[in-house]
């Protein structure tokens, strides 16, 4: 065995050795959901962190999600390679964006043990950078066209339609390609519109205005709590907006560490976006959340969180704190929410009008969290009531194997409900169990 396969192996048992005795000492705590959770006070974990996250294996021998009742799964599209984010076209057309995390140089033991568990996980390695097309031509629910929309991309995530102009999310800004509708390849050169830092969260999700006139993009922190300065953090852990007629862009929301998925809340006519919150501070603490976006408002990192509780790791800004904005709804200490999608009323039999979730899961807690697409539901323009699941079963029972790790999530081209699975290397398609 190689010098850094030893680390990685004394890495992991160190890690493993941590999960057992914060398990030992503190028991398990209730998850923190809903609009008052009761979130556990902080600690802690210094510099020996927690991890513990299944192997990934993908799926085998006919195993698949399991439907909540009165719903059914069946396989879109299998063979992707780490797809991550799906759009679908006015065609009917599925885009895929596949792409991955890429190995970063070490600069502490928990970066290291972070990337060695990340790399075992299948959520770092070689970035494929394209978007593929899917297309159901027959409307069996199973897409048999399948072609290379776009290549030589830079961590592609989030995609947008405008007219005859395809936006992509790139790791290091917004690229603008020429589109005619029933295309399936775009060769033609991209024009960057704004540029973003690469590194850290790299994620780049994109969101356009009703209107069709301003386009929103996610940018996630560089670091865990600003452990670079915060000059290193400017532009980032985001929300941006991006004015198409005039290419002026403006933060219209920070404090959010890494907001991914975003929907608009029909009814209110609000932005909505799940963030993922900071690690090291316990399984619980804090969780991440589910919350509209105010222009202009501040969401507390890196200084706090969950309205204004300290996080004293962090250099203080008390103006800051004072007006950092309280989430709406908690989903969970590390949940890793990533995907968001607004399902009206009956879009899934049994489920009224709100908010589909998808949950990629956690890797550095004592008990796992997330893997799980969920539904939280809206009245009034509001959550209002306990998550629900849609899909469950991506964990073996012992929790040590992963078949699958939900990530983005949209309605498809017939109503059904689409999901991309990024070590299973699947598109889900979810639908009433009596559906076609």
């Amino acid at each position: 065995m190689s010098v850094s396969g030893i680390f990685a192996r004394i890495v992991a048992l160190v890690g493993a050795a941590t999960v057992v005795s914060r398990r030992m000492a503190g028991g398990t705590p209730e998850p923190a959901w809903g609009s008052a959770p009761a979130i556990p006070p902080a600690k802690p974990q210094g510099s020996i962190p927690t991890l513990k996250m299944p192997t990934a294996t993908g799926w085998s021998g006919g195993r698949k999600p399991v439907a909540a009742p009165g719903l059914k799964v069946n396989a879109f599209a299998a063979g992707l390679q780490h797809p991550r984010w799906i759009h679908v076209l006015p065609n009917g057309d599925v885009l895929v964006a596949e792409a991955s995390s890429v190995p970063r140089r070490a600069r502490s033991i928990f970066d290291y043990a972070m990337v060695s568990t990340m790399k075992r996980a299948a959520a770092m390695g070689v970035s494929a950078n394209r978007i593929t097309l899917l297309r159901d031509a027959d409307g069996d629910g199973v897409a048999e066209i399948r072609e290379v929309f776009l290549e030589g991309l830079n961590q592609p995530f989030g995609m947008a339609l405008v007219g005859d102009t395809f936006y992509v999310g790139n790791t290091d800004g917004v690229v603008a390609f020429p589109y005619e509708e029933g295309a399936t390849r775009i060769t033609a050169p991209g024009r960057k519109l704004v540029e973003f830092k690469p590194g850290g969260h790299w994620t780049r999700s994109l969101l356009v205005s009703p209107d069709g006139r301003k386009l929103y993009a996610g940018v996630g922190s560089l670091s865990n709590i600003g452990d670079q300065g915060m000059e290193a953090e400017e532009g980032r852990a985001a929300i941006h907006e991006l004015d198409l007629a005039t290419g002026r862009s403006r933060i219209f929301a920070d404090g959010l560490r890494n907001a991914v998925g975003m929907a608009w809340e029909p009814r209110s006519g609000a932005l909505w976006t799940v963030v993922n919150e900071r690690d090291g501070l316990g399984d619980e603490t804090p969780p991440d959340y589910l919350t509209s976006v105010r222009d202009g408002g501040f969401y507390g990192w890196p200084y706090c969180y969950w309205g204004q509780t300290v996080d004293d790791r962090v250099p203080q800004d008390p103006a800051a704190v004072a007006r950092a904005i309280t989430p709406d709804y908690a989903l969970g200490g590390h949940t890793a929410s990533l995907g968001l999608c607004w399902l009206p009323a009956g879009t899934l039999p049994g489920f009224p009008e709100g908010m589909a979730i998808g949950q990629h899961g956690s890797w550095n807690r004592s008990t796992l969290s997330g893997y799980k697409l969920i539904f939280v539901p809206f009245a009034d323009g509001r959550p209002d009531g306990p998550p629900r699941d849609i899909l469950s079963g991506f964990l073996s029972p012992d929790e040590r194997a992963s078949y699958g790790r939900p990530v983005g999530v949209t309605l498809g081209p017939d109503g059904a409900v689409l999901m991309a699975d990024d070590v299973g290397d699947v598109i889900w398609r979810v639908t009433g169990d009596r559906a076609a």
